[in-house]
This record gives structure tokens, sequence and C-alpha cells, in this order.
């Protein structure tokens, strides 16, 4: 099964997002920071969506996209943004890196399911 990065420095945020997705029947794993998602995608080519905070000590969540698809070429992957973050500057940013979504926090899970489980596929 396709696995889904779930990149935030917010442990709730990671145990709530991770834990719905668990329970949905979804494989999840989990990062810290951008640092931590940018090493977890490499040395895991079995990641199909990774869900990311954007303001993150570190690496930021729209810096770890932008590595992923330079430094990793990994244009594969499917990246949504999970985050507080509404600045328009920053949407565009991340749609320019290949960002696919962008959601706004709070997290709701059963809104967005369908939606993770097409992409982890």
């Amino acid at each position: 099964m396709a696995k889904i990065l779930i990149v935030d420095d917010s442990s709730t945020v990671r145990d709530e997002v991770g834990g719905f997705l668990k329970k949905n029947g979804l494989d999840v794993i989990t990062a810290v920071d951008g640092k931590d998602g940018l090493n977890k995608l490499k040395a895991d080519p079995g990641i199909k969506l990774v869900v990311s905070d954007v303001n993150m000590p570190n690496m930021d969540g729209l810096t770890m996209v932008e590595k992923i698809r330079s430094e990793l070429g990994n244009s594969t992957v499917s990246v949504i943004m999970l985050t507080t973050e509404s600045n328009p500057s920053m949407k565009e940013r991340g749609k320019a890196a290949g960002v696919k979504g962008w959601i706004v926090k709070p997290f709701k899970g059963e809104s967005v399911l369908e939606t993770f489980k097409k992409l982890s596929a």
C-alpha cells in the first residue's frame, strides 16, 4: 500500500491527521519539519502523498516541496499543504512548486478522505 507522509511541527496535528487516516485504512508516517520530511521521502520511495504544514522550524513546507522537485527530482509525489497560512503569495509559490491543493486548518478529515485516498493510490 502507498504511504502518506504527514509533515507538521505540531504533534497534535500529526496525531489528529495521522490517526484519522490510519483509522480509515491508510498507511501513514510522520515528520516533525520539512528537513525531516525530505529525509523520510528520500528514504522511502513508497510515499505517494505528502500533507505538509507551511510554517515550521528548520525547513518550512514550501522549501521542502521545492527541494522534493529540484534536489530529489521527484515530480510524481503529490503534495497538499495543510496550514493556517492563507497568504496569496505563499499559495502562488506553492502552485509554482507543484502543490496540488491548499487546505486551511482545522483539518476536516471526512471532506478530504477520498481525495487523499486517490492521491496516495
